[in-house]
């Protein structure tokens, strides 16, 4: 099993930014080789923004690309998202993610609110 403590979300005005973490803890961590981010906006799937493995190859999606940055920290089992030049669009909550020996496991989420 996988514990997360998520941070970061909020209320952001358009075009401002947020930062958001998650840190990963269990002992299925020691077996990570990806971490993300997906969101939900209300009504819709939840989809994938950007996944960061081990060796550091980064995926985003294409809504996102040139906005978002992922990065890692292996050692402490964290992940960020740093958020520039947000969109009303945005408005979703975001959930950190991890792939391991055990499967994929979900943090809880963080609400992200973009809006003047």
């Amino acid at each position: 099993q996988a514990q997360f403590v998520e941070s970061g979300g909020g209320l952001a005005q358009p075009g401002g930014s947020l930062r958001l973490s998650c840190v990963a803890s269990g002992s299925i961590t020691s077996s990570i080789y990806k971490m993300g981010w997906y969101r939900q906006a209300p009504g819709q799937q939840r989809e994938v923004i950007a996944t960061m493995s081990s060796d550091g190859t980064t995926n985003y999606a294409d809504s996102v690309k040139g906005r978002f940055t992922i990065s890692r920290d292996n050692a402490k089992n964290t992940v960020y998202l740093f958020m520039n030049s947000l969109k009303p669009e945005y408005t979703a909550r975001y959930y950190c993610t991890i792939l391991s020996l055990g499967g994929r496991s979900w943090g809880q989420g963080t609400q992200v609110t973009v809006s003047s």
